[in-house]
């Protein structure tokens, strides 16, 4: 899933996008925003970390990567506006 924010991204922006994906199941979390917190970083961090282990416990073969494109926008690609 392909999340866009034009400004900052921060740890409000990041509890929404984690919702989202774990509701979805989402295998993939691409954040396209102009500038990301730390707090905002780890945090969805910690949420694909947290479905691996989850995953290793319930013997699940589930993972969520998550690709952070900082520094521009584009308005010509799809994806959830934040």
């Amino acid at each position: 899933m392909l999340f866009k924010k034009k400004g900052l991204f921060d740890e409000e922006d990041a509890m929404k996008v984690v919702e989202i994906a774990s509701r979805e199941n989402a295998g993939e979390i691409i954040v396209m925003c102009e500038r990301i917190t730390e707090s905002a970083r780890r945090r969805l961090w910690d949420y694909a970390r947290g479905v691996q282990l989850m995953s290793d416990l319930t013997g699940d073969k589930r993972e969520v990567r998550v690709e952070i494109l900082e520094g521009y926008v584009s308005d010509r690609i799809r994806g959830v506006e934040l």
